[in-house]
């Protein structure tokens, strides 16, 4: 049959377990520092990319506001070119 230490009456750590030291009480801290460290890190690069998106988005649609202008313009020219066709048959 084991043996389980016996626990000392004023401390719930069994016997031969030391207490919380002051390493001990900075691991917490130290990990607290370090979760929120990666978060930010994390944060950061999740930023990074998607100002790299919206740049690459925002490039597109000024690439198609210019082809869309463009188009435009010519139907623009060939509506003038046929409206001075149809007014030359009517004279």
């Amino acid at each position: 049959m084991p043996t389980y230490p016996l626990r000392n009456p004023t401390s719930s750590l069994p016997q031969g377990v030391a207490g919380p030291s002051a390493h001990s009480s900075q691991k917490p801290i130290e990990d607290a520092l370090q979760k929120r460290e990666l978060r930010l890190m994390k944060n950061r690069e999740a930023a990074r990319e998607c100002r790299r998106k919206k740049k690459e988005y925002v490039r597109c649609l000024e690439n198609r506001v210019a082809v869309l202008e463009n188009q435009n313009q010519t139907l623009i020219e060939e509506l003038r070119a046929l409206k001075d066709i149809c007014r030359h048959k009517v004279e």
